[in-house]
């Protein structure tokens, strides 16, 4: 039997399997010997409060053995003398239309009006010392976009239709 959880922890209980496990069997009806492997699906730290605390998201083997699943990468084919197209903006939305073309076995060009990404650090540098903006090289503009240099919490919405594990 498989049971899905959702666990609020220390990190202390979070980072050992042992205690982990001693906790699933604390706070619910199942016995500690009948855990047979606890998959962590999801997890995220709340530190909004003096004492940190560990979100997880598990699946709970109970009386069955986990097998943990082989993934193969995906195979695609050589796109080099297909119909190209053209697709504007080097950030997440460009990236992943070059990637669906590639899947539709399309040769997809991107282009992007900003530098790399380790050409943007030093015009970002200059923003932020010398107070510099180049207009085609900054937070906005430039291989992999604005999220870039951000970590996604205050635009990433976690109900966001779409196949994310598809692209994990």
């Amino acid at each position: 039997m498989q049971k899905e959880l959702q666990l609020r922890v220390i990190p202390e209980v979070a980072g050992e399997a042992d205690k982990l496990r001693a906790y699933i069997s604390k706070t619910t009806e199942i016995d500690a010997s009948e855990i047979t492997h606890v998959e962590i699906l999801k997890r995220s730290i709340d530190a909004r409060q003096r004492q940190v605390k560990i979100n997880l998201k598990v699946r709970v083997y109970v009386g069955e053995e986990f097998e943990e699943e082989k993934v193969t990468p995906p195979k695609f084919e050589n796109v080099h003398d297909k119909e190209a197209v053209i697709i504007v903006g080097a950030g997440p939305a460009g990236l992943f239309a070059a990637l669906k073309c590639i899947e539709l076995g399309m040769k997809p060009v991107v282009l992007d009006r900003g530098k790399d990404v380790k050409s943007r650090i030093k015009d970002l540098k200059n923003i932020n010392v010398n107070h510099i903006v180049n207009p085609d090289s900054n937070y906005c503009f430039g291989e992999g976009g604005a999220g870039t240099y951000s970590d996604g919490k205050l635009y990433t919405r976690s109900k966001k239709r779409g196949d994310v594990n598809q692209i994990l």
